[in-house]
């Protein structure tokens, strides 16, 4: 993974990138198949690991593992091409703020966001999925009560995406810091 070029906004420090994977409600997810790239913005469930044992393909002395969980129709372009060509691109951003400045072109935008880099997989058995599942409403309704049923499982595609690679940034406004 190319170096950040402005280091001061990278984030590293793993609570901070939790806080963004749990502030953040939509994940992008880039792909690229005969007809060109597309962007599919889609809800989210996640894993986020630390450890020894975390540490897959992440940079050097990065220990931990993000895994993206998603759902969608069976059928259709995104299902079709994350079949045939797994790699993707993910992008989740958050904190939006219009930082403004003396003259027109020192205008800037505060955010937070995780961009990288995985494999997409379907899942298949019924177990994995309820589990899927259940990591997306615990992201986005955490008070919902759940109940996946057979019917429902068998008619929906859900999806996680292994990130191999990925880095947070994060642009304050001016005055704040960490």
């Amino acid at each position: 993974m190319r170096e950040m070029r402005l280091k001061k906004r990278e984030v590293t420090d793993p609570g901070i990138l939790r806080e963004i994977l749990e502030e953040c409600r939509v994940v992008r997810i880039g792909a690229m198949d005969s007809e060109g790239i597309f962007v599919v913005p889609v809800n989210y469930g996640y894993d986020f690991y630390l450890g020894d044992n975390a540490d897959r393909d992440q940079r050097p002395g990065k220990e931990y593992r993000l895994t993206l969980y998603f759902h969608g129709a069976p059928e259709g372009r995104k299902a079709e091409e994350f079949a045939s060509a797994p790699n993707v691109a993910v992008e989740m951003d958050c904190r939006h703020e219009l930082i403004t400045g003396d003259y027109t072109c020192s205008y800037s935008y505060a955010y937070r966001s995780i961009m990288g880099n995985g494999r997409v997989t379907q899942i298949i058995s019924d177990e994995q999925k309820r589990y899927a599942l259940s990591k997306i409403m615990e992201h986005m309704a955490p008070d919902a009560s759940l109940d996946f049923s057979r019917e429902m499982l068998e008619r929906t595609a859900v999806f996680q995406i292994d990130v191999s690679c990925f880095t947070g940034k994060e642009r304050m406004q001016k005055g704040q810091g960490r």
